[in-house]
């Protein structure tokens, strides 16, 4: 199964079709989170058109910079998968939107018990022997993927924890632009590609247990 990871769009839709053979090629195109600049359904409508243009399968979590109807439009156009599992061609696929409290007071933020919370959640909609992949806007903490400029990595607890818990296959993430890179805590890779108007993209083939992930730009 090939999946590919598109994180913080922030609305900037001129890439997506230069990625139109890619996203065709790919089984599962996950969107994670930040899909819009601060828009609202309209906003989220208009980069899903797109991305469906050429992709198949669209799984989204909202980011912090979405808005409550971004998550609204994500729900009616079914693609919604934030606190939710959904197990796919054998792959339980694990949902986790929003992000931490930030100092920008962005409009979907959540404490680390919610996060943990939400996470458990979708957990119980997939079957318990099934491999998993987690797709969560907000990085897990002490990894390269959650560093600001200034090193100090503002990532979630509650996110790692169910990592280490649970190990899925991939963690595509994104949330923190400067932190584009991969890692693993345990058996599981993390990957944060950046911002995609910047010109990168997450690209994950697993096949059984074996797993290749790397970041893309085009």
């Amino acid at each position: 199964m090939i999946v590919l990871g598109l994180t913080d769009i922030h609305g900037q839709i001129g890439r997506i079709d230069r990625l139109q053979e890619e996203l065709a090629a790919a089984d599962i195109v996950a969107l994670v989170g930040d899909i819009t600049n601060f828009g609202r359904a309209a906003d989220v409508a208009q980069v899903l058109g797109l991305v469906r243009k050429h992709a198949g399968k669209i799984m989204a979590v909202s980011g912090n910079c979405d808005y409550p109807e971004v998550e609204q439009e994500l729900d009616r156009q079914n693609v919604n998968l934030h606190a939710r599992g959904e197990l796919w061609d054998g792959l339980g696929f694990i949902g986790l939107g929003g992000s931490l409290t930030t100092p920008f007071k962005t409009p979907n933020e959540y404490s680390e018990g919610d996060l943990a919370g939400f996470l458990d959640r979708a957990k119980k909609e997939v079957p318990p022997e099934a491999p998993m992949v987690l797709i969560a806007h907000q990085p897990p903490k002490h990894t390269n993927c959650d560093r600001l400029r200034t090193g100090d990595h503002v990532g979630s607890t509650a996110v790692r924890s169910f990592i280490e818990k649970h190990q899925p296959l991939v963690c595509f993430t994104g949330h923190i632009h400067e932190s584009v890179g991969t890692d693993r805590i345990g058996m599981t890779r993390i990957v944060n590609p950046g911002q995609l108007g910047q010109g990168r993209y997450a690209y994950a083939k697993i096949e059984g247990d074996r797993v290749t992930v790397e970041i893309r730009e085009f």
